[in-house]
């Protein structure tokens, strides 16, 4: 009877210890960093970019183009001064959606008079080349294509530490 006291001591002080040995062994780190990173709600469910990229021109505005499958983003705006650019406005800010599928392509615009949005920049890293800021936009079907509806809604959009390249 005393193995079996014991046996049932060492479980009882070790067991734990065990426990606790084995859940923290077991344990698996899978981080995973989304930069560059361009996203938001499109009419409402996530959308992600695949790949991003911005360019300066040399009057200083700014074309951040995100690319996911056969859909193409583009913000464009007159600078990358720290401040809230508006669309609907005029021809100088503006967001473009355009989608390549079986269909065809449709493409959804602001414009001066045409939806309207807009764009923030928070962050521009002149050492290291990045912009990041928000977005949302109101664009309006100009291809009149019925099997897309009449506007695209983006909202809650977010691009973080986009590469800028000068212009050619």
């Amino acid at each position: 009877m005393t193995a079996e006291k014991s046996k049932y001591t060492f479980m009882k002080k070790y067991l734990p210890f065990l426990i606790v040995l084995f859940s923290l062994v077991s344990c698996e780190e899978d981080v995973r960093f989304n930069t560059p990173s361009f996203q938001g709600l499109k009419d409402n469910v996530f959308w992600r970019a695949i790949q991003t990229r911005a360019t300066l021109a040399s009057n200083g505005s700014v074309v951040i183009e995100a690319y996911s499958g056969y859909e193409l983003i583009t913000l464009k705006i007159t600078s990358t001064t720290l401040q809230t650019y508006f669309l609907g406005t005029s021809s100088s800010n503006t967001a473009t959606y355009v989608l390549k599928d079986a269909n065809g392509e449709v493409t959804f615009i602001t414009d001066f008079g045409i939806g309207n949005g807009q764009v923030q920049v928070t962050e521009y890293d002149d050492v290291n080349h990045t912009i990041s800021g928000t977005f949302k936009f109101n664009a309006e079907n100009v291809d009149d294509n019925p099997l897309y509806g009449s506007e695209l809604n983006f909202q809650q959009g977010v691009f973080y530490k986009v590469p800028v390249s000068p212009a050619p």
